[in-house]
Formats: structure tokens, sequence, C-alpha cells
């Protein structure tokens, strides 16, 4: 039973965390079946199997957690956020159970009801009486994942490595055996035989060589997880993406970087990532980025965290580290600006403001590095302050078998990753020509350009005088996704299964091998690291943009991107969603009520040693903090009271104006949903040049001589609409516009108050006549603006 408990804990270990990213994954796609189906028998794997061993608790919670997603799968159940939620709970009791269980054997007592409830939905609908005796069968897809746990069995990782070392030896005495042979002349039915032994270790080799591989997918698949929940515990919006999960690494060498690879993680979402307002005031889409890729360069693994947050800035480093007193200032004025990054491995140094539960007590980046290079590993950083940082980890794939392309170059043989190639060709080819651009040689392949490295210059060597002109050949390499470039080489050798070990650390540290192995003729060979003869050259091997109508397209697009107009999404004081163009902000404001107060008619607000004016038609109420959006015109700032930034949007194309300038520009639809415009342009004018400030109150139109009721029932709400308050004749309340509705009606109201008069035919009585067709809403609203001007609120 010890070793069925040993084997259920270690499957439950990685469904658990398989599961807790295909969660997040579904969240976001709830449409997705397959990935639904796959969530449902991971939960019942876990199910079959505790019932099997008597666990009563992780039986019961994933029973709940697989009725759940059931109800979903037969569509009696909505799939939501609350429902994902009640899923992860149960995961992560499970998890508990399972660490218990690994340290005592049993099982604890407990009640787990919390989490089970929490996926209890309230059945409104009555349900239908069920048959006596009904048996419900099984599905085939349950029935074909409890055979699938009879087709795999655990091995331990010693038996493993003792596996991996006794395979490797025999590939070496393979390869000495097959130079021995073609030396001394055997018959062909001895070469014969030996060539089907040669087969059949390839084989071995090749399935021996998967034992201890995984792909590393299965190290990224709890990240999403822990992404959403940090994410939502600190208020912040995160799109996670993952990219390489194909790539494989050694089981090993993967739990070593699982623990730096978290901490780096949660590090960018905790104050790698800018506060909402901040994002926004430095132009950037709300929703922030963490992209997390993989790819393989020779024997290394290449895992790169990057996100596009506010960076790291050399100097605020430094002076971090001299507050800390890790640094002095003598020390500090000879540091390159690689060296002041640096700083944030030192150890006890912490860039966080304040200590919180996931950073800030100056135990993080240090650990990492010291964790990764101890497996052979480095970290690198490159960041861009203000836009990013990332975080690049290089660690070896350990003592692996390779398939690989040997080249001869400075008289010497180099062994290149047969999965980086791309494709052989000869110098003198006909599909191929050599340009030399500016310091740099380039090679265009039946059209496609390529950068030029030749292999000898790169290694700072000179030619052999041995080499043939006619045999020079052009190995098109691709390192990684979306780059290649051309390497010539003297010539090209053959292809071998080679047995790759880690060189020394002299040689590692050029940056130019991934390693050395010994082929067949018994004689030492370095692997040539792709990606670190990209680095050390210092060349761009894009693949975007390098024939010339990609160019002109490329070019076009992110001129319209960069000219495209943004609008920022809030929620105005008012509760309605409004927006407004981002290029007219400077900053979000987030102030003290208590920094508002009334002067000379108008609100304004003391921010440091500056006072602004805001627009807003009375103080706030209470002692908390409100958001202003600073608008900047170039000369002076206005701020503008808010509830809550939205998100950063493109503005649509299609825009309805308002009928009259005003605070509300027009109207667009953004998702579905209508969204006012606030017009900048209106707001400024209204404070600028020290004008008075303006009445927030709306203007009162005065409808005189309506006897038939006509003004009162089409055109106050007409007025309305556009933003004034009607009052009838016999109002007494001062008005700013009186409507004659009669032709005689200016005489029986004279005075200082502004007349409009309407005329009910649609043609005037002559060139003078300065009324207005009743019907004609445009010349109407213009009068009024004219005779009250710009002062609705």
């Amino acid at each position: 039973m010890d070793d069925l408990l040993n084997d259920f804990l270690a499957e439950t270990a990685e469904i658990l965390a398989e599961a807790g990213g295909a969660l997040v994954a579904w969240e976001a796609d709830p449409a997705d079946r397959a990935q639904l189906d796959a969530i449902f028998r991971l939960v019942h794997t876990i199910k079959g199997s505790s019932g099997f061993l008597a666990l009563p608790r992780v039986t019961a919670l994933s029973h709940a957690a697989e009725d759940a997603l059931d109800q979903v799968r037969r569509g009696k159940r909505t799939a939501d956020a609350a429902l994902v939620t009640g899923v992860l709970a149960i995961i992560d009791r499970l998890g508990q159970l399972c660490e218990i269980l690994g340290k005592k054997g049993v099982e604890p007592a407990g009640d787990d009801g919390d989490v089970i409830a929490a996926l209890a939905v309230a059945d409104t609908v009555p349900k239908a009486p069920t048959e006596t005796g009904e048996v419900q069968l099984r599905r085939e897809d349950d029935i074909a994942t409890d055979l699938q746990g009879w087709r795999s069995i655990r091995v331990p990782l010693p038996l493993l490595d003792s596996v991996m070392t006794g395979v490797t030896d025999i590939v070496l005495a393979r390869n000495e055996f097959a130079r021995m042979l073609r030396e001394s002349g055997a018959n062909p039915s001895l070469i014969a035989s030996f060539d089907r032994l040669s087969d059949s270790i390839a084989g071995m080799r090749q399935s021996v060589s998967q034992m201890r591989m995984q792909r590393i997918d299965k190290l990224f698949s709890p990240l999403p997880r822990i992404v959403r929940d940090l994410a939502q515990d600190l208020g912040k919006k995160v799109r996670f993406a993952t990219s390489g999960g194909e790539v494989e690494l050694d089981r090993e060498m993967m739990e070593n970087i699982r623990d730096p690879l978290i901490h780096i993680v949660r590090n960018a979402i905790d104050h790698g990532i800018e506060g909402l307002d901040e994002r926004v005031a430095a132009g950037k889409d709300v929703t922030a980025t963490i992209a997390v890729s993989a790819r393989q360069s020779g024997n290394q693994i290449e895992i790169e965290v990057r996100d596009d947050g506010r960076g790291l800035s050399p100097d605020a480093l430094v002076a971090k580290a001299m507050a800390s007193r890790i640094l002095s200032a003598t020390d500090a004025r000879a540091l390159t600006p690689k060296e002041k990054l640096d700083l944030i491995f030192r150890p006890g140094f912490s860039t966080a403001a304040k200590i919180t539960a996931i950073s800030g007590r100056g135990v993080g980046m240090d650990i990492v590095k010291a964790n990764v290079e101890k497996i052979g590993g480095i970290v690198e950083l490159r960041s861009e302050e203000g836009r990013g940082l990332s975080i690049l980890l290089r660690v070896p794939m350990t003592l692996t078998i390779i398939s690989g392309l040997m080249v001869r170059a400075a008289g010497q043989y180099f062994a290149i990753p047969r999965g980086s190639v791309r494709e052989i060709l000869l110098e003198t080819s006909d599909s191929v020509r050599i340009e030399r651009v500016g310091g740099g040689e380039l090679a265009i392949v039946r059209g496609e350009h390529y950068p030029l490295l030749r292999l000898e210059t790169v290694l700072g060597r000179n030619r052999d005088h041995r080499d043939d002109v006619e045999d020079r050949a052009l190995v098109i390499v691709r390192p990684g996704q979306g780059q290649s470039y051309a390497l010539s080489v003297a010539a090209i050798h053959d292809h071998e299964e080679l047995v790759i070990k880690p060189a020394a650390p002299m040689i590692m540290a050029t940056g130019l091998y991934a390693g050395t192995t010994l082929p067949d003729n018994g004689r030492p060979v370095l692997l040539l690291d792709v990606q670190g003869i990209l680095a050390v050259s210092a060349i761009d091997a894009s693949e975007a943009g390098r024939r010339m109508e990609e160019a002109v397209e490329a070019e076009a697009a992110a001129a319209a991107e960069r000219h495209a107009a943004q609008l920022l999404l809030f929620r105005d004081t008012n509760g309605r969603s409004r927006g407004v163009r981002l290029s007219v902000i400077e900053r979000v404001e987030e102030v003290p009520a208590l920094a508002l107060f009334e002067s000379a008619g108008r609100i304004q607000a003391q921010i440091g040693a500056d006072i602004f004016p805001v627009h807003a038609a009375t103080l706030p109420e209470g002692d908390g903090t409100l958001k202003l959006l600073r608008l900047h015109d170039g000369h002076m700032v206005l701020c503008y009271p808010i509830d809550a930034v939205i998100d950063i949007v493109r503005l649509p194309d299609m825009v309805q104006p308002a009928l009259a300038p005003g605070l509300i520009a027009g109207v667009v639809l953004v998702g579905g949903e209508p969204v006012e415009l606030i017009d900048p342009f209106w707001l400024m004018e209204q404070y600028a040049g020290g004008a008075a400030a303006p009445v927030l109150r709306p203007p009162v139109c005065r409808i005189a001589d309506d006897p038939d009721g006509w003004g009162d029932n089409f055109l106050a709400p007409i007025l309305q609409n556009a933003g004034y308050r009607v009052v009838s004749g016999a109002s007494t309340e001062a008005a700013d516009v009186l409507l004659c509705l009669t032709d005689d009606g200016a005489a029986a109201h004279p005075g200082d108050v502004p007349v409009i008069r309407l005329r009910a035919s649609a043609a005037a009585a002559s060139p003078d006549d300065d009324t207005v067709y009743r019907y004609d809403r445009g010349a109407l609203l213009e009068a009024l603006r004219r005779r009250v001007g710009g002062t609705r609120a």
C-alpha cells in the first residue's frame, strides 16, 4: 500500500499542477469543449484512484469538482468565474491534503464543506422525476482514462540515471568501433551486421534519452494560476502568454529551475508591472503583458520572462544600493551600465518600496542567480527603462545525445545542432548571391536576404590554406523563432549522433560554444552555440521585413498604429462611462478630498506647491481620496474628477457628434456599449486666459406665448436634451434667454434678457428677418449658443 500511495501522490501532484493551468486557460475561453473535457478527465482520475485507496476527503472533494464540471458538459450549468474559482479552491485543498498524506501517510481528519459549498448552485428549475432503476452508462472517454492508467509505470530517477550513463557509453563505443571498421577495411557482411547493430543502438538511444526528458510546458503549467491569483490580489490586469512548450528539458533540471522561475514571475507582477493609474499616465495599455518563452540552443535551454512594466533604472539601482550601504560612492562611479543592473543580484538588495507578503525582504534575485548557477546556468537582464524587463535563464540540458552536422573551418572541425539547420548550399551555387552592405555581408538565397557570418571571422582565426574555395558552403541557421542567418564554413563533413557534455568554463564563457562532443574519429569537437554566435556578432537576424514588400507593409502598419488615436475610458463621478483622448492627459492624480477647496466661485485643487482649477460644481463629500485627470494643453492644467479608470482603447472611427458644443463632443460605441466623449477643447476654453469660472448650472430658457402647448410638448424636450432647463412663461425665475412663439411676443416682454423669436412658416418674411423657423433644430440651437454661450455642464 505504501508503494501505491507514493504512486498516487506523485500522479496527483502532476494532475493538480496541470489542472490549475488548464482551468485558467478554460476561463479565458469557456467555449473550448476539448479543454473542459481534459479538466474533467483529470479530476475523474483523482477520484478513481482515491476511492481505491480509501481516502474519503480526497474522494469527496474530487467528486464535487467532477460533478460541477459535468453539469457544464451537459449544459446544466454556465461556466463563469465563480465556478472556476470554486474548482481552483478544491484543487488547492487537494494539494494540502496530499502534502499531509506524503508526510504522515494517513489522510487527516477534517471537514471540507466550505469549499464544496462554494460550488453549490441554487436549482430554480424543478427537476424532472427520475425513473427507478435507471443506470447511467459510462462515457467512452471515461473508460479510456481508466485504461490509460494501466499503460504506464513509474521508474526511480537514480535508475534512469544509470540507464542513461550506460547508453552513453554504448554510443561512444559504437562510434569508436565504426571508425576502426572503416580503417581496417572490413568485408561488407561484417559492416552490414554492424549497421544493423548501430540502428538498434540508435533506436534504444532515442527511447532512453526521452525517459528523463519532459516537455517544458509541465514547468509552465502552474504559472497561469499564479498570475491570475496574484494579479487579482494586487488589483492589476495582466495578460499571460507562453510559447515554446514543446521544448524538452531534463526532469531534474526542470525541478531545479521551477522555484526561480516562479519567483521571477511573482516579482514581475508585484513591482515590475505598474499600477493602473501609472500605466495610463505612461500611455500604456491598462492590461499588462507577461510572456514566458523557451527555446533550445545547442546543449542549452533558454527560458525568457518578459514584461512590459516599468523596467529597471540603472541609476535608481545605484541610489538604492548606496542608501542600503551595499555600495560606496567611489565604487558606484566606476560601474558600467550592465554592472549597475547586476546590482539587483547583490545579497540583501531589494527594489521594493515596502515589505509585503510577496517581496521586499532582500531575499530574491540573489537566490535566483545562485540556484541557476549551481546547475551550470546563467541569468541575464535586458531592461528598457519605462518599457519593460526581460530576464533570460540559460541552463544546460545536462548529458544528452543530439543529431549534429559536422563542419570544417580554419582547419578544425566543429558541430552544429541539426535541429537548428534550415538549409545547406554551396557558396558557388547559382541560387546564392553574396553582396557587401556597409561593413558586413549579405547572402541572398532565391530572393530572401540573410545576414552572412563567416565562421573563421567569428572565431578570430584565419582560413586554412588547404581549404578549397569550391567547397565552401552556406549553412542557413535558424537559432530561434523569427531569426535566421547564413553561416559560411570551409566544408561540410557529415551528420552524426553526438554525445554532448559541458565544456570547460573558460570555453563556455566565450558564448560561442554549447558543449563538447566525441565523434567517431575519437578527437574532441566543440559544439557551436548558434544563438551565442548571433549575440557575439551583434547582428540583427530578425526575419521580419526582409523582402521589400514585407518591409513596406510592416512600416505602413507600424505608422498606422503610431498615428492611431487612443481613448482613455473612465467612469465619471456620476457613474457614466466616458472617454477622452489619451494624448491630452498629463497624468492621473490621486489626491485627498481635502486638497480641493472653493475660491471666487470656482473649485480648485492644491497639488504640491501648485494650484489647479477643477471642473466640478461642488466640493466632494467625505475625507477620502479621489482621482483627477490632469488635462494639459501645453500652457495650463485643468483637473477633471473621475471615479475610476476602466481601460485604454483605440478611438473608433465612427463618432456620433453632439448637436451643439459642450462638455460632451459626441458618442462612440466601444465593445458594443455607448461611451460619451469629453470635448477637451470646450473644457479648456472655459478656463483659458484667466476667464471667470463657467456657469456649471444649466442655462434657463423661458418659453413665452405658448397658448396651444406646442412649446411644452415639442420644444421643451429638445432643449432639455441639449442641456438647458426650461420654465414656462408664468414662472418668476430669472431666465438666461426668452423664446417667443408669436411674432408680437417681443414687445410684451421687454428687458435685458436675450430674445429668440420662432416663426411658424419655413420661409423668412424678408432678408432682415432674424426669426428662427420653429422646426429648424440646428438654427435654434445655434441661436441659443450665440445668445447664452457655451455654459452647459
